[in-house]
Protein backbone atom coordinates (compact mmCIF):
# COMPACT_ATOMS: atom_id res chain seq x y z
CA UNK A 1 0.00 0.00 0.00
CA UNK A 2 1.35 3.58 -1.05
CA UNK A 3 2.14 5.66 1.98
CA UNK A 4 -0.53 7.94 0.82
CA UNK A 5 -3.00 5.30 1.16
CA UNK A 6 -1.93 4.23 4.12
CA UNK A 7 -2.35 7.66 5.55
CA UNK A 8 -6.02 8.01 4.51
CA UNK A 9 -6.97 4.46 5.64
CA UNK A 10 -5.28 5.73 9.42
CA UNK A 11 -6.93 9.07 9.24
CA UNK A 12 -10.46 7.12 8.26
CA UNK A 13 -9.84 4.92 11.47
CA UNK A 14 -9.29 8.14 13.62
CA UNK A 15 -11.92 10.24 12.37
CA UNK A 16 -14.20 10.63 15.50
CA UNK A 17 -10.39 11.84 16.92
CA UNK A 18 -11.58 9.61 20.33
CA UNK A 19 -10.49 6.39 21.11
CA UNK A 20 -10.98 3.69 23.37
CA UNK A 21 -7.54 3.09 25.31
CA UNK A 22 -6.33 -0.30 26.12
CA UNK A 23 -6.62 -1.70 29.38
CA UNK A 24 -5.09 -5.27 30.68
CA UNK A 25 -8.24 -7.26 31.91
CA UNK A 26 -10.41 -4.32 31.22
CA UNK A 27 -11.10 -3.88 27.23
CA UNK A 28 -12.74 -6.81 26.90
CA UNK A 29 -15.03 -7.88 24.27
CA UNK A 30 -17.98 -6.69 26.21
CA UNK A 31 -16.94 -3.55 27.16
CA UNK A 32 -15.88 -2.77 23.98
CA UNK A 33 -19.51 -3.85 22.69
CA UNK A 34 -20.61 -1.27 25.43
CA UNK A 35 -18.89 1.65 24.63
CA UNK A 36 -19.94 0.83 20.74
CA UNK A 37 -23.71 0.75 21.03
CA UNK A 38 -23.17 4.45 21.98
CA UNK A 39 -20.63 5.59 19.57
CA UNK A 40 -20.15 3.90 16.07
CA UNK A 41 -17.25 5.88 14.94
CA UNK A 42 -13.98 5.98 17.92
CA UNK A 43 -11.33 3.61 17.55
CA UNK A 44 -11.85 0.98 20.27
CA UNK A 45 -8.68 -1.08 21.40
CA UNK A 46 -8.70 -4.78 22.45
CA UNK A 47 -6.77 -5.61 26.09
CA UNK A 48 -3.05 -5.95 25.59
CA UNK A 49 -2.95 -9.72 24.20
CA UNK A 50 0.88 -11.18 25.09
CA UNK A 51 2.11 -12.43 21.78
CA UNK A 52 4.71 -14.81 24.27
CA UNK A 53 0.38 -16.48 25.26
CA UNK A 54 -1.05 -16.04 21.74
CA UNK A 55 2.01 -18.19 20.32
CA UNK A 56 1.20 -21.08 22.72
CA UNK A 57 -2.64 -20.92 22.62
CA UNK A 58 -4.96 -18.78 20.01
CA UNK A 59 -7.14 -17.58 22.38
CA UNK A 60 -10.95 -16.74 21.42
CA UNK A 61 -11.82 -15.22 24.52
CA UNK A 62 -9.51 -12.25 24.26
CA UNK A 63 -9.86 -12.10 19.89
CA UNK A 64 -13.41 -12.14 20.09
CA UNK A 65 -15.01 -9.00 18.12
CA UNK A 66 -18.62 -8.49 15.94
CA UNK A 67 -18.75 -6.77 13.17
CA UNK A 68 -19.51 -3.69 14.05
CA UNK A 69 -16.83 -3.48 16.45
CA UNK A 70 -14.83 -1.71 13.26
CA UNK A 71 -12.47 0.33 13.71
CA UNK A 72 -10.81 -1.65 15.96
CA UNK A 73 -7.27 -2.09 16.95
CA UNK A 74 -5.73 -5.21 18.68
CA UNK A 75 -2.64 -4.33 20.88
CA UNK A 76 0.43 -6.86 21.19
CA UNK A 77 2.75 -7.18 23.88
CA UNK A 78 6.22 -8.28 23.73
CA UNK A 79 9.84 -7.94 22.75
CA UNK A 80 10.69 -10.58 20.42
CA UNK A 81 10.26 -8.90 16.76
CA UNK A 82 9.60 -12.20 14.91
CA UNK A 83 6.89 -13.61 17.69
CA UNK A 84 5.01 -10.25 17.51
CA UNK A 85 5.19 -9.74 13.34
CA UNK A 86 3.40 -13.42 13.58
CA UNK A 87 1.13 -12.70 16.09
CA UNK A 88 0.67 -9.73 14.25
CA UNK A 89 -0.17 -11.37 11.12
CA UNK A 90 -2.41 -13.56 12.43
CA UNK A 91 -4.53 -11.11 14.28
CA UNK A 92 -4.79 -8.74 10.68
CA UNK A 93 -7.92 -11.12 10.32
CA UNK A 94 -9.78 -9.79 13.27
CA UNK A 95 -7.91 -5.94 13.56
CA UNK A 96 -8.15 -2.71 11.17
CA UNK A 97 -5.11 -1.82 12.96
CA UNK A 98 -2.53 -3.23 15.19
CA UNK A 99 -0.86 -1.58 18.18
CA UNK A 100 2.52 -2.08 19.92
CA UNK A 101 2.29 -2.08 23.41
CA UNK A 102 5.64 0.26 24.66
CA UNK A 103 4.08 1.88 27.16
CA UNK A 104 2.37 -1.19 30.28
CA UNK A 105 4.12 -0.10 33.08
CA UNK A 106 3.44 -3.38 35.58
CA UNK A 107 6.22 -4.90 36.94
CA UNK A 108 5.94 -8.31 35.94
CA UNK A 109 5.68 -6.69 32.13
CA UNK A 110 8.79 -4.58 32.10
CA UNK A 111 10.47 -7.09 34.57
CA UNK A 112 10.41 -9.39 31.24
CA UNK A 113 11.34 -6.29 29.15
CA UNK A 114 8.24 -6.19 27.97
CA UNK A 115 5.68 -2.67 27.99
CA UNK A 116 7.66 0.66 28.87
CA UNK A 117 10.87 -1.34 29.35
CA UNK A 118 11.26 -1.34 25.87
CA UNK A 119 11.70 2.75 26.02
CA UNK A 120 14.87 1.68 27.30
CA UNK A 121 16.16 0.01 24.11
CA UNK A 122 14.78 2.38 21.10
CA UNK A 123 16.69 -0.52 18.84
CA UNK A 124 14.89 -3.34 20.08
CA UNK A 125 11.35 -1.57 19.72
CA UNK A 126 12.64 0.23 16.59
CA UNK A 127 13.68 -3.58 15.19
CA UNK A 128 9.93 -4.84 16.33
CA UNK A 129 7.77 -1.81 14.25
CA UNK A 130 10.20 -2.65 11.32
CA UNK A 131 9.38 -6.13 11.53
CA UNK A 132 5.63 -5.98 12.12
CA UNK A 133 5.37 -3.14 9.43
CA UNK A 134 6.75 -5.83 6.78
CA UNK A 135 4.16 -8.37 7.46
CA UNK A 136 1.11 -6.74 8.09
CA UNK A 137 -1.08 -4.52 5.33
CA UNK A 138 -2.93 -2.50 8.00
CA UNK A 139 -1.75 0.20 10.03
CA UNK A 140 0.35 0.20 12.94
CA UNK A 141 0.38 1.96 16.00
CA UNK A 142 2.61 1.87 18.82
CA UNK A 143 1.91 3.24 22.22
CA UNK A 144 4.24 4.65 24.74
CA UNK A 145 4.79 7.00 27.65
CA UNK A 146 6.90 10.17 28.54
CA UNK A 147 9.49 8.17 29.54
CA UNK A 148 10.61 5.01 32.16
CA UNK A 149 11.56 7.82 35.03
CA UNK A 150 11.66 11.91 35.04
CA UNK A 151 15.56 11.42 34.45
CA UNK A 152 15.17 9.49 31.33
CA UNK A 153 12.25 11.44 29.26
CA UNK A 154 13.24 10.38 25.70
CA UNK A 155 9.34 10.15 24.02
CA UNK A 156 9.99 12.67 21.73
CA UNK A 157 13.18 10.93 20.08
CA UNK A 158 11.78 7.55 21.04
CA UNK A 159 8.49 8.86 18.98
CA UNK A 160 10.45 9.80 16.18
CA UNK A 161 12.71 6.46 16.07
CA UNK A 162 8.82 4.72 15.81
CA UNK A 163 7.97 6.66 12.91
CA UNK A 164 11.15 6.34 10.75
CA UNK A 165 10.80 2.53 11.80
CA UNK A 166 7.07 2.50 10.24
CA UNK A 167 4.40 3.45 12.98
CA UNK A 168 1.34 5.11 11.45
CA UNK A 169 0.05 6.28 14.53
CA UNK A 170 1.11 7.32 18.09
CA UNK A 171 -0.94 7.28 21.37
CA UNK A 172 0.77 8.74 24.41
CA UNK A 173 0.10 8.46 28.16
CA UNK A 174 1.47 11.59 29.49
CA UNK A 175 3.17 9.86 32.48
CA UNK A 176 6.66 8.44 33.28
CA UNK A 177 6.64 4.55 34.01
CA UNK A 178 7.77 5.36 37.52
CA UNK A 179 4.62 7.11 38.27
CA UNK A 180 2.54 4.40 37.24
CA UNK A 181 -1.11 5.91 37.56
CA UNK A 182 -0.44 8.29 40.57
CA UNK A 183 0.16 12.42 39.85
CA UNK A 184 -1.01 14.02 37.13
CA UNK A 185 -0.31 12.89 33.17
CA UNK A 186 1.25 16.48 31.56
CA UNK A 187 -0.39 16.81 28.71
CA UNK A 188 1.36 19.58 27.36
CA UNK A 189 4.94 17.65 27.09
CA UNK A 190 3.05 15.68 24.48
CA UNK A 191 2.54 18.79 22.35
CA UNK A 192 6.75 18.86 21.86
CA UNK A 193 6.27 15.36 20.03
CA UNK A 194 2.89 16.11 17.78
CA UNK A 195 5.39 18.98 17.08
CA UNK A 196 8.48 16.93 16.07
CA UNK A 197 6.23 13.84 14.01
CA UNK A 198 4.12 13.90 11.18
CA UNK A 199 2.07 10.93 11.90
CA UNK A 200 -0.98 11.60 14.12
CA UNK A 201 -0.94 11.79 17.84
CA UNK A 202 -3.13 11.02 20.37
CA UNK A 203 -2.74 11.97 24.26
CA UNK A 204 -3.86 9.70 26.98
CA UNK A 205 -3.89 10.19 30.77
CA UNK A 206 -6.46 11.71 32.83
CA UNK A 207 -9.35 12.14 30.20
CA UNK A 208 -12.30 11.41 32.46
CA UNK A 209 -14.87 14.07 30.91
CA UNK A 210 -16.01 16.19 28.50
CA UNK A 211 -14.04 19.51 30.11
CA UNK A 212 -10.59 17.17 30.51
CA UNK A 213 -11.03 16.13 26.80
CA UNK A 214 -11.07 19.62 25.92
CA UNK A 215 -8.62 20.67 27.83
CA UNK A 216 -6.22 17.76 27.20
CA UNK A 217 -6.54 18.46 23.43
CA UNK A 218 -5.48 22.05 23.96
CA UNK A 219 -2.45 21.65 26.19
CA UNK A 220 -1.16 18.97 23.67
CA UNK A 221 -2.18 19.92 20.69
CA UNK A 222 -2.86 16.30 19.95
CA UNK A 223 -4.93 14.98 17.47
CA UNK A 224 -7.46 12.99 19.59
CA UNK A 225 -7.56 11.68 22.92
CA UNK A 226 -7.36 8.33 23.92
CA UNK A 227 -9.69 7.63 27.01
CA UNK A 228 -8.50 4.48 29.60
CA UNK A 229 -10.19 4.26 33.12
CA UNK A 230 -12.81 7.18 32.47
CA UNK A 231 -15.01 4.57 30.59
CA UNK A 232 -15.40 2.46 33.02
CA UNK A 233 -18.61 3.21 35.02
CA UNK A 234 -19.42 5.57 31.64
CA UNK A 235 -19.03 3.33 28.60
CA UNK A 236 -21.11 6.60 27.08
CA UNK A 237 -17.64 8.86 27.58
CA UNK A 238 -16.71 8.64 24.57
CA UNK A 239 -19.70 9.19 22.55
CA UNK A 240 -20.39 12.33 24.49
CA UNK A 241 -16.99 13.52 23.74
CA UNK A 242 -17.44 12.96 20.21
CA UNK A 243 -20.89 14.66 20.28
CA UNK A 244 -19.24 18.14 21.97
CA UNK A 245 -16.10 18.18 19.27
CA UNK A 246 -18.38 17.65 16.33
CA UNK A 247 -21.41 19.24 17.12
CA UNK A 248 -20.60 21.75 20.15
CA UNK A 249 -23.12 19.67 22.15
CA UNK A 250 -22.98 18.65 25.34
CA UNK A 251 -24.93 15.52 26.62
CA UNK A 252 -24.91 15.64 30.63
CA UNK A 253 -23.18 12.44 32.13
CA UNK A 254 -25.40 9.45 32.80
CA UNK A 255 -27.82 9.46 35.90
CA UNK A 256 -27.44 7.12 38.39
CA UNK A 257 -30.43 5.35 37.52
CA UNK A 258 -28.55 4.90 33.98
CA UNK A 259 -25.65 3.86 35.25
CA UNK A 260 -27.67 1.03 37.12
CA UNK A 261 -29.20 -0.11 33.36
CA UNK A 262 -25.88 0.40 32.23
CA UNK A 263 -24.28 -1.91 34.60
CA UNK A 264 -27.32 -4.83 34.50
CA UNK A 265 -26.16 -4.87 30.97
CA UNK A 266 -22.63 -5.27 31.68
CA UNK A 267 -23.56 -7.94 34.01
CA UNK A 268 -25.86 -9.92 31.69
CA UNK A 269 -23.53 -9.36 28.43
CA UNK A 270 -20.33 -11.10 30.51
CA UNK A 271 -22.47 -13.73 31.99
CA UNK A 272 -23.71 -14.43 28.39
CA UNK A 273 -20.08 -14.51 26.99
CA UNK A 274 -18.44 -16.19 30.32
CA UNK A 275 -20.85 -17.94 32.06
CA UNK A 276 -22.34 -16.91 35.06
CA UNK A 277 -19.62 -17.84 37.64
CA UNK A 278 -16.71 -16.83 35.71
CA UNK A 279 -18.76 -13.62 34.17
CA UNK A 280 -20.20 -11.80 37.56
CA UNK A 281 -16.39 -12.45 39.11
CA UNK A 282 -14.51 -10.96 36.21
CA UNK A 283 -17.60 -7.78 36.30
CA UNK A 284 -17.12 -7.50 39.94
CA UNK A 285 -14.03 -5.01 38.82
CA UNK A 286 -16.15 -2.26 36.94
CA UNK A 287 -19.14 -2.07 40.35
CA UNK A 288 -17.14 0.66 41.77
CA UNK A 289 -17.32 2.57 38.62
CA UNK A 290 -20.91 2.78 38.13
CA UNK A 291 -21.86 3.15 42.24
CA UNK A 292 -20.64 6.18 43.42
CA UNK A 293 -22.02 9.15 44.61
CA UNK A 294 -24.77 8.68 46.39
CA UNK A 295 -25.68 7.95 50.53
CA UNK A 296 -24.75 4.18 51.04
CA UNK A 297 -22.21 3.51 48.13
CA UNK A 298 -19.15 2.66 49.74
CA UNK A 299 -21.61 0.06 52.15
CA UNK A 300 -23.44 -1.36 48.74
CA UNK A 301 -20.29 -1.51 46.67
CA UNK A 302 -18.51 -3.77 49.46
CA UNK A 303 -21.74 -6.23 49.26
CA UNK A 304 -22.20 -6.21 45.64
CA UNK A 305 -18.46 -7.24 45.19
CA UNK A 306 -18.88 -10.90 47.57
CA UNK A 307 -21.82 -11.83 45.65
CA UNK A 308 -21.98 -14.65 42.66
CA UNK A 309 -25.23 -14.75 42.12
CA UNK A 310 -26.39 -12.07 39.07
CA UNK A 311 -30.27 -12.28 40.11
CA UNK A 312 -29.20 -11.68 44.04
CA UNK A 313 -27.34 -8.41 42.38
CA UNK A 314 -29.98 -7.10 40.41
CA UNK A 315 -32.52 -7.55 43.26
CA UNK A 316 -30.34 -4.92 45.71
CA UNK A 317 -29.65 -2.75 42.51
CA UNK A 318 -33.56 -2.04 42.12
CA UNK A 319 -33.53 -1.73 45.64
CA UNK A 320 -31.35 1.78 44.90
CA UNK A 321 -33.39 2.45 42.12
CA UNK A 322 -36.83 2.00 44.19
CA UNK A 323 -35.23 4.66 46.95
CA UNK A 324 -33.79 7.04 44.69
Amino acid sequence: MSADKMKNRVSTLISSRVSLAPMAGITDYVLRSLVREYSKTCLITTEMISSEALTQVKDTVITARDENHSPISYQLSGHKPKMIAECAKYLEKFADMIDINMGCPVNKVVKGTDGCALMRNPDLAAEIVRTVKAEISIPLSVKFRLGYTFDELNFVEFGQRMQEAGADFITVHGRTRSQMYGGKADWKRISELKHNVDIPVFANGDIVSIETAVQCLEESEADGVAIGRGALGDPSLLFRIETYMNKGEYLPPPSLEEKIETLKRHLIKEVEFRGEDVGVKFCRKFIPYYLNGFPGASKLRGELVLIDNLKEIFSKLDRILVKS
